[in-house]
C-alpha cells in the first residue's frame, strides 16, 4: 500500500505524540505545542491537532460552518465564502464586470490584476472582522470561486459565471484568478485559497440539476472539453480547493464518483488539498427524487468521504458519527479530511497572530478605493463588444439629443450580476449617458419589461420616508418580526429578490426563516390607479392606510398578486409590505407603478423628434442564474429555454427602426443572444455583459467614442435557438465554434472597432517540431485607422491527423494597444502544449506526429484568419 508524505507524517505523529520546544532565542523554557507553534510546518502542526480532536470535535470540523473548539483555541469559521467578481455578500465591495464580461477582455494580465485586488478587499474585511470577534459566513479566507465549467449551451443560466466555451480561455482566465486570490507564493502564509468549480462535466440544466445525469462522456469530449481548465489549475496554478458537482457521471454523483475524484483528481493529478461538496450536494445522494443513489445520510456521508470529499457544504456530515458507530467508515479516514482542513487553515494563518501574517496589514481603504473603482471602470471597458457599427454610426455626437428606452437603462443591479457585492455607488447606464449631455439632450421611458407587453411603469419615485425616497427596509432573523434588527436600508427600485444559489437578501440575514418589512409613504403625483404588484415565497401582506388589502399567509410559492388602489393626486398613503419566509427556497418581489399595455407605434412616434434612439435591452440576473423560481416566456428555472431577444423588445426595435432614426442596442446579458434581424437592421449592438458598478460610464464611454472598444465574444452568438442540440446532451458535436458547422451570426471572438487593423505576414521561429518542442509566432500589426485602439490577435490550431476533431481551437492570444498609424510588433509562443490533442488512438492528450495549421487573425472565422503549416515529427 502507498502512503503520500503527508499521511506518512501523520502517522508518525499520532504514534509519537510529538511536542517541540519554542525556537532558540525565545528565553521561555516551556515547551509548546506543535499545533500552536509558527515555525512549524503546516503539516506538522495539522497532524498534531488532530490527534487532539475527539471524534465529535473531528466531525464538526469537516462541515463548512465549523463551530469554535475553545479548549484548544480553534476558532470557528466558515469556508463558504464567495468572489465571482468581488468580495461577494459580504456587505460593501468594488463590483467587478461579471466574470463572462471579463473573459471578453481577452486580457489575462488584467483578470490577474483584478483578483490581486479584490483579494486585497478579502484580507482587509476578514482582518475587521475578526478584530470584531466575528467568524461569520463571508468573513473567511476561503471562496468558492472561480467558476471553469464549459459554457456549452447558452441557454445556461450560470454560464455568466465562466469564461466562455473555449477550454483555452477559460483555463488562462482561471488560472489568473486563483493567482490573483492566491498570491504568488512568496509570502509565508496564502493571501486566500481559491476553490476551482464545479467538477465536473457540469453546466445545467438548473431545473434538475440535483437528480440529473449526463451519462458517461466519449473520452474526446471529457480529455480535451471537460477537464482541461481543473487540470491546469490544479497542476499549474496550484489552486487549493475543488469543488465537486451536484450532478451524477456516469450513474454515481460527483461528490462520491471514483473515477473522477479518487482516480483522476487525486492520483493522476496528485491533488491533495480540500475538496469540498457543492452546497447540499450530499443530501442528493439519498434524498427523495434527487439521486437516491444511497439509503441513509450516514452511508452517503461515509462514502463521500472515503471518495476524497474532505468539506460538506450543510448538515450532512453530521451523520458520520452513526457512520463510524456502524462500521461504514473508519475514523482514520475522517482524520484525512480534517487534517485537510485544517493544514488549510495553518497555511492561511488563521491560528497565528496576525503580527506574523503580511497580509494582515492591508488596510481597510482599500476596500471600494478609487484605484479598484478606476481597475472595476478600466475592465468594463475592456468587455464592451461592439457586434455591429453600420455607416459608422457610431459614436454619437455628443450635441445629439437621445431617446433612451428600455428595462436595464436605469437598472443598476442588473450592472451587478449573480453572486455580487454591494458597491456604495452604481453608474446606470442612463446615467452614464446623462452624463456625457447637456441638460434636456436625453429623453427617458421604460418602455418595456423583459418580457411581455403588460408594463408597469413604477412610481416608486413618489414614495418617501423619514425624508428619504424609497422605502425603508428592514429585517429580522426571525419568521415573525421579532428579535434583534440585522439589516436596514433603503430601497428605490422594484424589488427583485430571489434565493437561488443561496443568496442572501442582505449582508447578515439567514437564507431561511427570516422576515422583512417595508414602509413608505405615497403621495401620488396624478389621480387614478395605482397597481401594486407582489410575489412571494413563503408569505406576505400588503397594508395600505393601516388596512390590510392583500395576504397570503401560508407557505409556498404564489405568483403575482395585484392590488389597484384608486389614488388622489397629493393624498398621501401609508404603504407597508410585510414578508416572511419559511422554508426552501425564498422570492419576494414588490413593485407600485401604472399598470398599461404597450402601444409601440405610440412609443415611437412620441419621441420621432430625437436625433437617435438608444435602447438597452436584454435579460437580467433576475431571470437568468442558478435554480431560481422564475418560470417566464423563454425562461425556466433560471435557465432559459430560447435564446432570442424577448418577443416584446424586438416589437419596440422594430418601432423604433420604422421612424427612419438611428437605433442602437445595448444588450445586457451573461449568455449570447440570436441577433438575426438586429444584425441585419439595427445601426449599432454593443453587447454590454453584466458590466459592474461602473458599467454605465463604460457604456456612454464606447457609444460617444471617449473609450475605442475591443472586446471579443468569449462564445458563439447562434442565429436561432434551433441552431442548438438537445440542451440535456453533453457531447460537443453541433456545440461551440469548435464542432458547430453552420453559420453563426457573430463568431467566436468577434468584436468590432472604430479604427482598422493591417496584419503584416507572419513568421515562425520553428516549422518543424519534436513533441516536447516551442516555437514562436511573429507578425506586425499596424493601425490603419485615425484612433488608437486594441486588438485581439488570436491563435488557432488545427490537427490535421484527427478529421473528427474540433474545426480548430484557440490556443494563443495576446491583447495588443496600438497608436494610429503605428505599426507595432507581436511575439506570440508556443509552447509544445499548444499541439496537444486528443490521440483516438491512445484515448489521453497528446502531441503526435504530423501536420499542424497555424491559424492567426481577428476572430475565429475562417476568413478573419491566415495560416502557416508546422510539422511535428
Amino acid at each position: 500500500m502507498k502512503y503520500n508524505r503527508h499521511l506518512l507524517l501523520g502517522l508518525i505523529l499520532f504514534q509519537s505524540g510529538v511536542s517541540f520546544a519554542q525556537p532558540s532565542g525565545d528565553s521561555s523554557s516551556a515547551v509548546i505545542e506543535v499545533y500552536k507553534n509558527p515555525a512549524l510546518s503546516a503539516d506538522e502542526r495539522a497532524w498534531d491537532l488532530v490527534r487532539r480532536l475527539t471524534t465529535e470535535e473531528k466531525i464538526s470540523l469537516t462541515l463548512n460552518s465549523s463551530p469554535a473548539i475553545p479548549r484548544l483555541g480553534i476558532p470557528a469559521t466558515d469556508w463558504w465564502n464567495e468572489a465571482l467578481h468581488g468580495v461577494a455578500r459580504s456587505g460593501q465591495a468594488t463590483v467587478f464586470p461579471q466574470a463572462i464580461g471579463m473573459a471578453a477582455t481577452f486580457n489575462t494580465e488584467g483578470v490577474l490584476r483584478s483578483f490581486s485586488m479584490i483579494s486585497d478587499e478579502a484580507r482587509a474585511k476578514h482582518h475587521l472582522a475578526k478584530s470584531q470577534n466575528s467568524f461569520k459566513r463571508y468573513q473567511g479566507l476561503t471562496f468558492w470561486t472561480p467558476n471553469i465549467n464549459i459554457f456549452r449551451d447558452p441557454r445556461w443560466g450560470r454560464g455568466q459565471e465562466t469564461y466562455g466555451e473555449d477550454p483555452h480561455l477559460t483555463t488562462q482566465m482561471g488560472m489568473a484568478v486563483v493567482r490573483g486570490l492566491q498570491g504568488d507564493g512568496t509570502q509565508k502564509y496564502d493571501k486566500l485559497h481559491a476553490c476551482a468549480k464545479h467538477y465536473a462535466v457540469h453546466s445545467g440544466p438548473e431545473w434538475n440539476r440535483h437528480s440529473f445525469d449526463p451519462g458517461k462522456m466519449s473520452p474526446r469530449n471529457l480529455w480535451e472539453t471537460y477537464l482541461p481548465a481543473f487540470k491546469a489549475l490544479v497542476t499549474e496554478a496550484k489552486v487549493k480547493e475543488v469543488m465537486c458537482a451536484y450532478n451524477r457521471y456516469d450513474g454515481e454523483p460527483c461528490c462520491s464518483n471514483k473515477e473522477l475524484l479518487m482516480n483522476i483528481l487525486r492520483n493522476d493529478w496528485k491533488f491533495d488539498d480540500v475538496i469540498v461538496s457543492d452546497c447540499g450536494a450530499i443530501d442528493d445522494f439519498y434524498r427523495a427524487k434527487a439521486h437516491e443513489t444511497h439509503p441513509t445520510a450516514a452511508a452517503a456521508s461515509a462514502d463521500a468521504v472515503y471518495s476524497g470529499t474532505d468539506i460538506c457544504c450543510g448538515s450532512t456530515y453530521k451523520s458520520l458519527g452513526e457512520a463510524v458507530q456502524k462500521g461504514l467508515i473508519r475514523e482514520s479516514a475522517i482524520d484525512t479530511a480534517v487534517f485537510r482542513a485544517l493544514r488549510a487553515r495553518f497555511q492561511l494563518g488563521v491560528f497565528d497572530d496576525d503580527s506574523l501574517v503580511s497580509w494582515s496589514a492591508i488596510p481597510y481603504a482599500v476596500v471600494e478605493s478609487k484605484a479598484h473603482i478606476a481597475q472595476t471602470l478600466q475592465m468594463a471597458r475592456e468587455s464592451m463588444v461592439l457586434l455591429k457599427n453600420k455607416n459608422n454610426t457610431l459614436p454619437l455626437s455628443t450635441t445629439s439629443t437621445i431617446a433612451v428606452l428600455g428595462p436595464n437603462a436605469a437598472d443598476s443591479v442588473t450592472l451587478w450580476g449573480n453572486y455580487n457585492g454591494f458597491p456604495t455607488k452604481t453608474m446606470t447606464i442612463l446615467e452614464g449617458i446623462q452624463s456625457r449631455l447637456g441638460a434636456g439632450k436625453v429623453l427617458y421611458e421604460k418602455a418595456s419589461d423583459y418580457v411581455g407587453d403588460d408594463v408597469v411603469v413604477s412610481r416608486m419615485n413618489e414614495c418617501r420616508i423619514d425624508g428619504k425616497p424609497g422605502f425603508k427596509v428592514t429585517v429580522w432573523n426571525t419568521k415573525d418580526f421579532t428579535g434583534p434588527v440585522v439589516s436596514t436600508s433603503q430601497l428605490t427600485t422594484g424589488l427583485n429578490y430571489d434565493s437561488g444559489g443561496n443568496t442572501v437578501f442582505a449582508p447578515g440575514v439567514n437564507l431561511k426563516n427570516f422576515s422583512v418589512r417595508l414602509e413608505s409613504v405615497l403621495t401620488p403625483a396624478t389621480s387614478g390607479p395605482v397597481t401594486f404588484r407582489i410575489k412571494a415565497d413563503d408569505g406576505f401582506r400588503l397594508v395600505l392606510g393601516g388596512k390590510e388589502v392583500l395576504s397570503y399567509l401560508r407557505t409556498g410559492t404564489l405568483k403575482d398578486q395585484e392590488y389597484v388602489l384608486q389614488a388622489e393626486k397629493g393624498k398621501p398613503v401609508s404603504v407597508m409590505v410585510e414578508y416572511y419566509q419559511l422554508e426552501r427556497d425564498a422570492a419576494f418581489n414588490f413593485d407600485l407603478g401604472d399598470a398599461r399595455k404597450l402601444d409601440y407605434k405610440g412609443l415611437a412616434e412620441k419621441y420621432r423628434s430625437v436625433d437617435a434612439f438608444v435602447f438597452v435591452g436584454g435579460i437580467s440576473p433576475r431571470i437568468e442564474g442558478e435554480q431560481m423560481s422564475v418560470d417566464l416566456e423563454g425562461f425556466r428555472g433560471g435557465d432559459r429555454t430560447r435564446i432570442e431577444l424577448p418577443a416584446v423588445q424586438l416589437n419596440v426595435l422594430k418601432a423604433l427602426k420604422a421612424t427612419g432614426k438611428p437605433v442602437i442596442l445595448v444588450n445586457c446579458s451573461g449568455s449570447s443572444m440570436a441577433f438575426p434581424w438586429e444584425s441585419e437592421n439595427l445601426d449599432g449592438i454593443i453587447q454590454a455583459w453584466y458590466p459592474g458598478q461602473e458599467g454605465g460610464t463604460a457604456v456612454a464611454d464606447v457609444l460617444f467614442g471617449a473609450y475605442n472598444p475591443a472586446g471579443r465574444l468569449p462564445m458563439t452568438f447562434y442565429r436561432s435557438t434551433d441552431d442548438l442540440p438537445d440542451y440535456e446532451n453533453y457531447e460537443m458535436k453541433g456545440r461551440t465554434y469548435r464542432y458547430f458547422k453552420g453559420e453563426p451570426v457573430y463568431p467566436f471572438g468577434f468584436g468590432l472597432s472604430y479604427t482598422s487593423f493591417q496584419y503584416g505576414k507572419a513568421t515562425i521561429t520553428k516549422t518543424v517540431l519534436s513533441a516536447d518542442d516551442s516555437t514562436t509566432l511573429r507578425l506586425s500589426l499596424k493601425n490603419t485607422g485615425k484612433m488608437a485602439g486594441d486588438e485581439v490577435v488570436q491563435v488557432y490550431i488545427v490537427n490535421k491527423q484527427d478529421p473528427d476533431g474540433p474545426a480548430r481551437s484557440l490556443r494563443a492570444y495576446r491583447r495588443v494597444s496600438v497608436k494610429a498609424g503605428e505599426t507595432v510588433n507581436v511575439a506570440i509562443p508556443l509552447n509544445n502544449k499548444a499541439f496537444e490533442f486528443f490521440n483516438p488512438k491512445t484515448e489521453k492528450l497528446e502531441v503526435v506526429p504530423g501536420k499542424y495549421e497555424v491559424l492567426y487573425g481577428s476572430s475565429s472565422d475562417r476568413k478573419d484568419l491566415k495560416m502557416l503549416m508546422v510539422t511535428v515529427r
